[in-house]
Order: structure tokens, then sequence, then C-alpha cells
């Protein structure tokens, strides 16, 4: 039965709502602004916490349970979102205020004004830091209040030296705590979205901090590398490793060639950077800037997805293969993707019986990077020990995959640097372009060659997706369209945390030559029904992970897309802050209007791609060379 509307009346304005909803919810769902710290809407989801750790803590192998204490503070900690209500004495903080009865609402007032104005010069009071030298600066949260308010004086002072000890440089995600304002966003995002635990909080009162389980560096804790926490905090206290410097040396060396590739979905954020809408695609502007910045080259990373699925989609049908008619037990199944990195170090880390059921398959970056110092390095007579590698991602796990130390089967570095949208969106700005504003330019040969395959990599579903068109019209010898209308195959889109989808192969046809090495004819998969799964955000994984094991109906898959961010790629840990659930639709609609543009949007008709086995991976995909340069195999992490 449904619960009675109560009506609540906020600034003179009336709303019927439903029993325990926030002053704060329904201030905003009336246009009214309250100001918060602490407050985001990504991480109003308690139910998300219970539903996916409620059974990862009856492991007492699982180094999160040692997190579960404290770990999700109740929201209200930074009390800017002051609110008065009629009948009460005291000021009370809108996000933790439930309606349970019809009350009047007032959000602004002299004393709620000075209220606000005080609590900010707390904060600053043990902020640390030159606003000028953080990463920060301009998009900072606390910055943005304290201008709002009039905040320009120290009344309580500043700290004149940092509280604690600056990060180990090496760290992927950096911590500043003298830039903490314990909001504790962080912590819940990484419990709450990623099922992680990398990060708690310590101590009561004026002596809490956010650390990590024993105070460990991030480098050694159980992080993932995913910069969802990044991308929730308020101020400068997180961020990412910064590699500009590393790569303006690289561009100034005149001995060096640098090279670049960009991945799709920051093309669809980086105009955020620039006072654009989110999902204003900037594709073609950016090869412009990115050649105006001193890069040699500019690479699709689009090219090296539709490489991935040649060689992920060929690995799934020798495995189902090796299953289904050799009986082969070691034959893992379902096949679980590996082109995120944040989700390769989860599964290394949390699931290690697992391991066999990964793709061998690197992820485009790396494959991209593979055939740049090896296939193209020999077409143009360049010595690869004097080509830098960069690729552009939204990932700052990326920065983590390119060190890894099995990433040179070249004998070279796969990726020498990464940057995140954010990072490069800094370089455009002290090169003085104004990126909406330039000519378009295309990719350079022999990697300019896109398709929407490789674009949709950037969305949940995406490759998923990509694999799908190739596998079907590979396997069945039909156009894709014949099953689902222009080959939107919608039943893998969407942002629901866990899916799935079925696809019955009523026919097959001969096997192309280029997989004649894999499998002799498609016989035995007339009429089986293919059943592919798909996850985005590591605590949707932790709820694939638990299915699997009790023997669910996602054990009976025989093919799994992970991705560690929520909304996949374009969701990314580097892409631009802020980040909320209308910012990931919005660029998702750009990335899957981009792939509609596209004259080919199928990887196995990616002329580059055909090119490259014609001329250097001759015996097709998964042969002996493709697996020393494309493939790799992973470990379980300490």
């Amino acid at each position: 039965m449904t619960s009675e509307l109560i009506t609540v009346t906020i600034d003179g304005k009336e709303l019927q709502v439903s029993p325990g909803t926030t002053v704060l919810e329904a201030a905003r769902k009336l246009g009214i602004h309250v100001p918060t710290l602490c407050h985001h809407d990504d991480l109003c989801a308690e139910a998300l916490y219970s539903q996916t750790t409620s059974k990862m803590h009856e492991d007492t192998s699982d180094p999160r349970k040692h997190a579960e204490s404290g770990m999700l503070s109740t929201p209200s900690s930074c009390r800017l979102c002051l609110v008065e209500v009629e009948g009460l004495a005291k000021l009370h903080a809108s996000c933790a205020l439930p309606i349970h009865n019809p009350m009047t609402v007032r959000t602004t007032s002299t004393a709620i004004r000075h209220a606000r104005h005080d609590i900010l010069e707390l904060m600053m009071s043990e902020h640390y830091g030159d606003c000028f030298a953080c990463p920060r600066n301009g998009t900072c949260e606390l910055q943005g209040l304290c201008r709002d308010y009039g905040v320009t004086s120290n009344s309580f002072g500043r700290p004149e030296k940092p509280l604690f000890d600056y990060a180990d440089p090496e760290n992927i995600i950096q911590r500043d705590m003298n830039k903490c304002i314990l909001c504790r966003r962080c912590v819940r995002m990484c419990a709450l979205y990623q099922g992680v635990y990398a990060l708690t909080t310590e101590g009561r009162g004026d002596h809490s901090r956010i650390s990590t389980f024993m105070g460990r560096e991030m480098k050694d804790a159980w992080c993932i590398n995913c910069g969802q926490c990044i991308n929730r905090c308020p101020t400068g206290a997180l961020s990412e490793r910064d590699d500009t410097e590393a790569v303006w040396r690289a561009i100034e060396d005149p001995d060096k060639i640098v090279v670049i590739q960009t991945a799709p979905a920051p093309r669809a954020a980086i105009g955020e950077c620039f006072d654009c809408e989110p999902g204003t695609p900037l594709t073609f502007q950016m090869n412009t800037a990115l050649r105006r910045c001193g890069f040699d080259k500019v690479f699709d990373t689009n090219f090296s997805a539709d490489l991935t699925i040649m060689e992920e989609g060929s690995e799934l049908l020798s495995r189902l293969y090796k299953a289904v008619v050799l009986k082969d037990n070691s034959a893992a199944l379902p096949q679980f993707t590996s082109c995120s990195p944040g989700w390769i170090k989860f599964i290394e880390t949390f699931y290690p019986q697992y391991l066999p059921n990964l793709s061998s398959a690197k992820s485009p970056q790396q494959m991209m990077g593979a055939v740049v110092k090896t296939y193209f390095a020999e077409k143009n007579g360049w010595d690869p020990s004097k080509i830098v590698s960069v690729s552009l991602m939204p990932c700052t796990a990326k920065k983590f995959e390119a060190g890894r130390p099995e990433m040179d089967a070249s004998g070279y570095r796969d990726i020498d640097y990464v940057l995140t949208t954010r990072e490069l969106s800094r370089m455009f700005k002290q090169t003085g372009l104004d990126l909406p504003k330039l000519e378009k330019s295309e990719f350079d040969d022999p990697f300019g060659t896109p398709t929407g395959s490789g674009v949709i990599f950037g969305a949940t579903g995406g490759v998923m997706e990509a694999a799908l068109r190739t596998v079907i019209e590979i396997v069945t010898g039909e156009k894709v369209e014949t099953l689902f209308d222009k080959a939107d195959i919608m039943p893998v889109r969407g942002f629901d945390g866990v899916r799935m989808a079925e696809v019955t192969i009523k026919k097959v046809g001969p096997v192309p030559a280029i997989l004649s090495h894999l499998v002799p004819d498609f016989d035995w998969l007339k009429g089986v029904t293919l059943k592919v799964g798909l996850a985005h955000g590591t605590a949707n994984a932790i709820r694939v992970m638990q299915d699997i094991a009790e023997g669910g109906p996602l054990s009976t898959c025989h093919f799994i897309e992970f991705m560690a961010c929520p909304g996949g790629c374009l969701g990314g840990g580097g892409q631009p802050i802020p980040t909320d659930k209308e910012i990931r639709a919005a660029r998702a609609k750009a990335i899957y209007s981009e792939d509609e543009h596209y004259q080919v949007r199928k990887s196995h008709e990616n002329e580059d791609v055909l090119r490259i086995y014609k001329e250097f991976f001759k015996e097709g995909p998964c042969s002996h060379k493709s697996h020393e340069l494309l493939h790799t195999h992973y470990k379980e992490r300490a």
C-alpha cells in the first residue's frame, strides 16, 4: 500500500513528498539551491551498499572486512546545508532531516548566512596550502563557496605548516590530507559504488582523518586506482599523479618522436573543461589541438579497440570450441573482458581464483602501444627506442596499467605516459588553445580509420555490443542488422548495474580464412543461445561474482563485460569534475550519436585492422605473434 504524501513548504513553495524524503531532496525538486560539501547525488544509495556487500564480509579472508566499522559515516558532516524549520529551535542539516510530518522550512536567513560563513571559515582554518598551486584551483567546491559567502579573511587563523606529510609521488592516486575537509565522500564512494574499501576514517572528533587500512600508501593499499574518490572529492585533497611535465619534456626533446592515441570517452567530456555542455563531442578539434601542442602523430584508439574485438572475440570462439566440442576443462567460462585496468586489479586482489576466466587480450591502450613500437616503427623506419607513446584516457587506472612490468613484450614499454582528460585540458590551456573554437582535422594513418564499434567502447555495454556485432556476423555469415535494427544491440545498453542478454544462433556460415587456424567449422554453434552479462562499477562486479559462485543465472553466461567505473569509461576517474548520472547520460548520448554517423560500424570491417593482419600478424588473431604482443596474463596480487 502506498504511503500518503506529506506537504512540505520551502521558501514559500509547496511540494508533496513521500515520507522519509529529506529536506535537501525536497528543496532540489523545487529548484531551490542549498549548498553542501558532503552530499552527492551518487552517494544516496545506501541500499546499494547493503545489497552488494552484505555477503562480502562473511568471508574472513577478504581484507575489506577490516574496514566495516565506521566506514559509512552518516551524511551531514559538513553542516553547510543548515536550514530553519518552523517550530524547531535550532538550525538543522537538511541532508539528514527526513520529512515525516508537514513542515515549513526556510533555506535562507541572516542566521543561516552567518552560520554558513562561520563554518567555511572554520574549514579554512585547517586548510593548508596555496589555492593557486592546487590541482582543483577553479573547480574546488570549497573555494567556490568561500567566494560566494565572502570568506576573504582568516578569522580563525590558518595552518603555518603542513599538518601531514605529502603522499609518496609514486602513487597513482595522490592524497594531500592538508586539504581534506572530512566530508567522507571518498570513503562512501569507495564502499558504496566500488566495494573496495581502500579508504576509512580514523580517530574521533578533531583527531579524525581519512586514511587507508593500517595507514598504508595508496600504492600499497588494496586501492584499484579507479579514481572515483577523486571525482567525488570537493577539494584538492585527492588528485591523480600529474604527468603533464614529463610529456612536455618529451615533446620538447628533438631526439624523440612523440605519438598520442585518444580514447573515445574523453572526446565526449573534454568540452566540459571549456564550459561546453556535457556530451559535446570535440573529437576532431582535439586532433588539431594535439598537433599544435607538438605531438608528431595523433592516432585513434578506436583502431586498437577494433583490434581488441578481433582478438577477444576470437579467443571467445576458441574457448567455446574447446569447452563444447573438445570437452577441454581448461577453457574457463564465462570469459571475462580485460579492457578495464581497475577491474583487472580488482579481480587480482579479491577474486584471484577466477583469473583463468579473464581474457588474455590486452586493453586497446596497450595494444596500440605495442603495435606503434613494432609494426608502425618498422613501416616508417623509426627507432622504437626514440618513440614516446602517450595515451589520452578517461581513467586514472590506465596510468597503473601502463606501468605494469609485463607490458613490454616488444622490448620497450607499450605506453610511456598516460594523460587523463583533466590533464590534457590543462595542457591545451597552457598552450592558449580554446578547444571548441578550433578547426577540425583527421587522425593520422595508419591508425586513423575509426568504426562505430570502437567509439562505443566508452560506454558500459559498448565492448559487449562491439563484440556481438562481430561475432554474430562472423559465425552466421549474415549482417547483424537482420537481428538488430541498424546494428544497435539495445539489450546490452543502459545503466542498470548488472544486466544479461541472449542471442540465439539459428544458422551458421563458413569459417572465415582469418580464423581457420582456430576452429574447423561453426556447426557446433547452430541452435546455441549465446548468453552475455554486463556490470559497471566494481560493487556491481561483486554481485556478479557472488552470483557465479552460487551457481546463479550469471554462471551460465559465456561472456561477461566488466567496467570498473559507473557508466563505464565515460564515468572514469580521470574525467572532468563534476560527474553525476545526468552528466554520464549526456556523455553516453554523444558516444552513441558518434557511432551512428560512422560509415563503418563493425570491428571486423576496419580496413586498418585487416591490413595489420595481412602485413604483420599474418597467422591471424590469437596466433603466436599476436599472443606475444597483444596478449598477457594476470596474477594474484598480495
